[in-house]
């Protein structure tokens, strides 16, 4: 992966924007609701980078990162999750993934998303239209991935996807994503939270779910002002009596390399890469999708593979 840089060489500035990127576990009411607050705020401004996206692409997406980083969670080893949606409306779907190290990467299925006027507010629901999301969960321990799909409801990742933990796994949930643009119409602070009632708690507290992040100020807004994530848990949840468990980095993330690359090209059908090695064009792009990262491949690198594929 080749990363695009945000920080103009600024290595000592681009380590304390990427410190502040963490994942906080915690639970409250005596251990009946679990949540996870994320800081996202470097993870979306290079995942815009990469990707070259505008402020309706980075919102979409950056909405999906920060999703598919509070669903990942709680994950161990070399468990991995995957946020999908397919829908029917312009932005026809995307495809996000996070492990258990807080490495998130994915991808639009269309960019640019075409817009038939100008939008007046942030509502992406127009956008979406009809279609599902999907989670699927590879485990390390399991013999095959789970896969979960609800219907999309309400054009929101956010609604959509407190929907698909009722309906698929009855956890009573609350979703909050957040981004923040500023005046320039950059990234100033982007994150969010998932609250969850654990089985076997009353129903004061599965009602009152949707009322602990009712009151919760824009997390977006708070990034931007640098705000500790461990002082607006307990400062906001205080009298839930929170206590942070676990926590560790999150970053956008894709481990594509040349090699990588090269193997792909290498399971092509033969005729195929003779093909290119011949015809070309020189040098040939191949874009990693879920980080947008090019590599290029020279007529003899090519004619390499095609040597070494006929040796098979």
């Amino acid at each position: 992966m080749k990363k695009t840089d945000i920080f103009e060489k600024n290595r000592k500035e681009q380590l304390k924007a990427s410190a502040r990127d963490r994942s906080y576990a915690f639970i409250m009411n005596d251990g009946m609701v679990r949540g996870c607050m994320v800081n996202t705020t470097t993870m979306v401004k290079e995942m815009r980078a990469n990707h070259q996206l505008g402020i309706l692409e980075t919102l979409v997406l950056g909405h999906s990162y920060i999703a598919a980083t509070l669903i990942a969670y709680g994950l161990k080893g070399n468990d991995r999750i995957s946020l999908q949606i397919d829908c029917s409306g312009p932005i026809k779907g995307l495809v996000v993934e996070a492990n258990s190290f807080g490495e998130v990467r994915g991808y639009l299925k269309r960019v640019p998303i075409p817009i038939q006027k100008p939008m007046e507010d942030f509502n992406l629901s127009p956008f979406f239209g009809a279609g599902f999301l999907s989670v699927t969960k590879y485990l390390e321990d399991a013999k095959q991935p789970f896969t979960g799909q609800v219907e999309l409801q309400y054009g929101s990742i956010a609604k959509d996807l407190t929907y698909y933990y009722l309906k698929s796994e009855q956890i009573p949930s609350a979703i909050v994503l957040s981004i923040l643009f500023d005046s320039n119409g950059e990234v100033s602070g982007a994150g969010g939270l998932l609250i969850q009632v654990m089985p076997g708690a009353d129903d004061k507290t599965i009602d009152g779910i949707e009322g602990l992040v009712k009151d919760l100020p824009s997390l977006g807004g708070c990034f931007a002002e640098n705000k500790n994530i461990e002082e607006i848990i307990h400062n906001f949840f205080s009298h839930c009596n929170p206590k942070i468990l676990t926590n560790h980095r999150v970053e956008f993330m894709c481990h594509c390399n040349e090699d990588r690359m090269k193997n792909y090209l290498f399971l092509l059908p033969a005729g195929d890469i003779a093909d290119f090695s011949e015809k070309g064009p020189f040098p040939m792009e191949l874009i990693c999708h879920h980080c947008n990262t090019k590599y290029y491949f020279s007529q003899q690198e090519l004619k390499e593979i095609r040597q070494n594929r006929e040796r098979v």
